[in-house]
């Protein structure tokens, strides 16, 4: 049995341009956002997605919301409970949930801390706004 064409994943089209310059960046040199206590937010913000680095305390609530951007959360570390409409399950490091535009979803951590990260395309509105309202412009997008 024979793979994909590795050319077509990883060829190069001569018509396309960059569409800005990447960046090499910290994670513990990126903005912290804030928006409960115990739930620190450090976002990476680009053109069409953003990915956010997300540390829970124990004992942490992210409540119940929805929101027009695609997610997509993976677990790197800890554990949490997450509540994807209604089917609350236990995430452990490995696992990741999508959670399509509109659906409700919230998370908490109980003993334990949890890192997680988000993907969000396009980028969460309201983190940019928060990143910003408190940190200029040159915040957001990286």
């Amino acid at each position: 049995m024979s793979g994909p064409d590795a050319g077509s994943y990883f060829g190069a089209d001569p018509g396309l341009r960059p569409a800005g310059e990447g960046a090499y960046v910290a994670l513990d040199a990126l903005d912290v956002v804030e928006f409960v206590p115990g739930l620190e937010f450090r976002p990476l913000v680009g053109e069409r997605m953003m990915v956010n680095f997300a540390h829970y305390a124990p004992n942490t609530e992210a409540p119940s919301h929805t929101h027009a951007e695609e997610q997509v959360t993976f677990v790197i570390d800890g554990e949490f409970e997450f509540d994807l409409d209604g089917d609350v399950r236990t995430m452990r490091r490995g696992m990741a949930v999508h959670v399509p535009p509109g659906v409700p979803h919230g998370a908490r951590t109980l003993e334990s801390t949890c890192f997680e990260v988000d993907v969000f395309a396009p980028p969460r509105k309201v983190l940019v706004e928060a990143l910003r309202a408190r940190f200029g412009d040159a915040a957001a997008p990286h």
